[in-house]
């Protein structure tokens, strides 16, 4: 937001009514929209995991994070999560 400020106050009078045109405005929301979409999506591919960690193990992940404080578990379920964040990352990316 404060970049956006800087060239609304660096800008001439009509180059302002440039910044905020409908091409301008349309991109903005399709690039709102895809981050949404893939935000979904990020979330529902870690569900699936979870639920493909779940079956592979051959205990309750939550019984053991919760209740027996597995730790050895959680750094197991969080690197996990982070290769999944940065495979989901780069299919984004490109």
């Amino acid at each position: 937001m404060g970049l956006m400020v800087n060239v609304m106050l660096a800008a001439q009078p009509g180059e302002v009514d440039a910044l905020w045109s409908t091409a301008a405005i349309v991109t903005a929301l399709k690039a709102f929209g895809a981050s949404v979409v893939y935000s979904f999506l990020g979330l529902i591919m870690f569900a699936l995991a979870y639920k493909v960690l779940g079956f592979i193990f051959p205990f309750s992940i939550r019984k053991e994070l919760e209740e027996d404080q597995n730790t050895a578990v959680g750094i197991v379920l969080g690197c996990m999560m982070l290769g999944l964040a940065i495979i989901i990352a780069a299919a984004i990316h490109g």
